[in-house]
């Protein structure tokens, strides 16, 4: 049970990151309390007004997440995978509609399709398990005050303002974060927000018959894939769900979007460049889709700091909005989660400590301070990479030369790799969020951003631009060396022939 005099964090948001947070903080003592501006998700109504929404079902969770869950609360880990439809390889589909596997990694790893509402209502009931957590739904931050350390909330159902004093206040609501606004008050903050000029459209393919009567609905694709059509300039994607369904994402320029303005086009735009996909959503189904479903932004956000004194700190989305193309911003923030809480270890923050009236905790402010300082290169290497795989996938999954880039990683990655993954597909140790030992061999770097949590984003930034640079040196290299024996053949054979 908490002491009665451990100090108060509020956390503003939550969705998985915010949960998580909460978890870990009432395990290190503090008391919490969590303010979420939309209705509890676990009501129906909130389910039925998710289904009006169109937000997409479900994301992809990686060992980097996982291992963060596990690092705070192992048993949800645990119930999570069992949940997960896993994917072990991409499936790149042609306008033939045929199709052409890829494997994410040599070992056999995955990558998971997890139902958005499983995970987040799963964290909920978990933080709401704690005795030293409040979860206060329809309450919206309307402004904090840092100094004073007070946050001024709408009740909605209420219709009045509630005025809530706090010692330590964590920001996880979001890219159009009301705690990063407020933030920016209180210190410099160098902030980037960018709209790429690209927008997504949700669809939706149906279960298959069961194979036998009374039996269990079939997936109409191989479920064990993250489907791809790669068309240059857009590409659609396709993660499979549990109940046997697949959630589908258009993503394209916004003016090819305004193209697609009437059915005939639209059916006759799929049926040129996606004629598969088109077989199993149905015409009726798409064209619905169109119809109801809203074309969503992509939002790129770059900030820091991250955090005030020993006030504040924002994780997740609030400080690093970034583009889905890499499936890291979920893995990502929750990521952020176990940061955040080796460092309060580490530092030794004691919840129950109270500095005089205006004072720091010194602890505290070091964590927080530590954090943005050394958190801020991987934020800004995964949002690069997220950006950078965009054009990957729509652009270069079809290329020769990715086969080629791909076949060359692997070779060197089987001859150099030397040392034993700690993920969930290799049991082991949760690892060190702040890792001391360099990354021996070479390792490709979907492997290293997707599957190896024991090597940081920015680590993972610079030994692959190390290995670009010795790719591009050995390639170099190839081409002198045929220059100089085609120049050195053709000399021979112009001497040749001078001597008869």
């Amino acid at each position: 049970m908490t002491p009665p005099q451990s100090r108060k964090v509020v956390v503003i948001g939550a969705g998985p990151v915010g949960c998580l947070t909460a978890i870990a903080l009432a395990k290190q003592g503090w008391n919490v309390e969590v303010y979420e501006g939309r209705p509890d998700m676990r009501l129906p109504s909130s389910k039925l007004e998710a289904a009006a929404s169109l937000r997409s079902i479900n994301l992809t969770i990686s060992p980097r997440g996982i291992t963060a869950i596990q690092a705070i609360d192992p048993n949800a880990a645990e119930r999570f995978l069992r949940a997960t439809v896993p994917m072990h390889s991409r499936m790149v589909h042609d306008t033939k509609g045929r199709m052409t596997p890829q494997r994410y990694d040599r070992s056999g790893q995955t990558i998971n399709s997890i139902d958005r509402a499983l995970l987040n209502e799963g964290l909920l009931e978990d933080a709401l398990s704690i005795p030293n957590i409040q979860v206060f739904f329809c309450h919206k931050v309307s402004s904090i005050d840092f100094d004073a350390r007070v946050l001024n909330v709408r009740d909605v159902n209420g219709k009045k303002d509630v005025f809530v004093p706090f010692d330590f206040c964590v920001g996880a609501d979001g890219s159009y974060s009301t705690v990063r606004r407020q933030l920016m008050r209180h210190v410099r903050m160098d902030f980037q927000q960018e709209y790429i000029p690209h927008e997504y459209l949700e669809l939706r393919a149906p279960s298959g018959p069961p194979k036998e009567a009374g039996g269990e609905p079939t997936f109409l694709m191989d479920p064990n894939h993250l489907h791809i059509w790669p068309r240059g300039s857009f590409m659609l994607i396709a993660l499979p769900n549990q109940d046997k369904t697949f959630t589908l994402t258009l993503f394209s320029p916004t003016e090819e979007f305004d193209r697609l303005k009437s059915p005939e086009v639209i059916l006759s735009w799929f049926k040129t460049q996606f004629p598969d996909a088109l077989s199993i959503i149905g015409e009726d189904s798409l064209l619905n889709s169109f119809r109801r479903n809203p074309r969503s932004p992509l939002i790129t956000i770059k900030a820091k700091p991250y955090h005030y004194k020993d006030r504040v700190i924002i994780l997740g989305d609030a400080a690093h909005a970034m583009v889905p193309f890499y499936g890291q911003g979920l893995n990502c923030g929750l990521q952020d989660v176990h940061v955040l809480a080796h460092l309060l270890r580490t530092h030794n923050v004691d919840p129950s400590y109270r500095p005089v009236e205006g004072a720091e905790d010194i602890q505290l402010a070091k964590a927080l301070q530590v954090y943005s300082e050394t958190r801020h290169d991987d934020l800004i290497s995964i949002g690069e990479f997220a950006m950078n795989n965009y054009i990957e996938m729509r652009e270069t999954l079809t290329k020769p030369t990715f086969y080629l880039r791909k076949a060359l990683d692997n070779v060197l990655y089987a001859l150099t790799a030397r040392q034993v993954i700690p993920t969930i597909n290799n049991p082991g140790s949760v690892p060190d969020p702040f890792p001391t030992a360099q990354p021996s061999g070479w390792l490709p770097l979907y492997t290293m951003v997707t599957f190896r949590p024991d090597i940081s984003y920015g680590t993972v930034k610079r030994k692959a631009q190390r290995q670009r640079e010795i790719l591009s040196y050995a390639g170099w290299l190839g081409a002198v060396s045929l220059t100089v024996g085609t120049v050195g053949f053709s000399y021979l054979s112009l001497w040749h022939r001078f001597r008869k």
